[in-house]
């Protein structure tokens, strides 16, 4: 792991999934420091509003699968940011084959495209997924490795096929496993993050579940903070994998207190079973990110979730 060497100069920019929550935000950075952007994304969970701010990026509408279109967006690019996944444990648990073609064949699709196009680059999302029952606390790089679903396994296998090219090709890689990332531009998604579940029920004012007794802990990260580490460790000469959270975490009860004071909205509360495939706690240690590329998170959950509802209100009504 190098220390971070800033690059002044301009680069062109490929943004797969860059129509999604996280992918647009990564967008929004890379347009704001003027640098030249292609969005490759199949607007399955993507959204094409969240680039309507961009006019002048190239948005190319296609499937990470498809060798033909991910060939096309990979002309005259410097830096990969790979997010277009099939995301969650669940989603995995009822789709296990589309989960696997999608994070790993589509994942071997971009990275034969970038060996072809001789682009020497790439910021990959991997996911804290692929620890599983956590057996320690904060968890670092080197925690055991044990996916308790099929995301986690498939994620682990897309981050160790970036890894492996970045050897076999000198291609410099970096996979941020990203633990639970919120903030504008997420959308509610039955089988998604539990902010915007828990967002959508109350602002309609309906009941939200807890699976659980709620005293299990998660570290929630704002996807200001994840854009701006994507964007680091893109411009630095870090190679590797990196947790990517907030070093900090709460209580999923002291979660929907939050989401009740910043909203102003009291929600009803239930309770349901543990789900399958959910980790108990989960804390991330984020030294190797700060030591490698700089990355130190600046938005407390507070402030998120505030910025969070009032966004959500707007395009909850938007969608009606």
């Amino acid at each position: 792991m190098s220390s971070s060497n800033s690059r002044s100069n301009l680069i062109k920019a490929l943004v797969t999934g860059g129509a999604g929550f996280i992918g647009s935000n990564i967008v929004k950075l890379l347009y704001q420091e003027q640098h030249e952007v292609v969005v490759l994304d199949n607007l399955l969970s993507g959204y094409q509003e969240n680039l309507a701010p961009f006019p002048d990026i190239c948005f190319i509408q296609g499937d990470i699968r498809d060798e033909k279109i991910v060939n096309t967006a990979m002309q005259g690019v410097d830096v990969v940011f790979h997010l277009a996944a099939s995301v969650g444990n669940k989603r995995s648990i009822d789709h296990p084959i589309e989960d696997a073609e999608i994070n790993v064949i589509g994942t071997l699709r971009i990275l034969e495209a970038m060996r072809q196009h001789n682009v020497s680059r790439i910021v990959s999302t991997s996911s804290a997924g692929i620890f599983g029952e956590l057996k320690t606390l904060p968890i670092d790089e080197l925690h055991p490795i044990d996916p308790d679903s099929p995301y986690g396994a498939t994620k682990l296998a897309s981050e160790k096929l970036v890894l492996a090219y970045g050897k076999l090709y000198g291609i410099q890689a970096v996979c941020l496993r990203y633990f639970n990332v919120y903030g504008v531009n997420q959308r509610f998604d039955a089988y998604g993050n539990v902010i915007p579940i828990f967002a959508y029920q109350m602002i309609n004012h309906k009941p939200i579940t807890i699976f659980g007794d709620g005293e299990q802990t998660r570290d929630f990260v704002n996807v200001y903070d994840v854009a701006r580490a994507n964007y680091l460790a893109a411009m630095s000469d870090a190679s590797g994998a990196f947790n990517l959270g907030s070093g900090t975490r709460i209580t999923i009860n002291h979660l929907v207190e939050l989401m009740s004071q910043t909203s102003g909205i009291k929600p009803q509360v239930t309770y349901g079973p543990p789900r399958p495939g959910d980790v108990r706690h989960s804390l991330a240690d984020i030294s190797a990110a700060a030591k490698a590329f700089g990355y130190e998170p600046i938005v407390d959950l507070k402030t998120g979730l505030a910025e969070y509802m009032e966004w959500a209100k707007v395009a909850l009504k938007e969608a009606e």
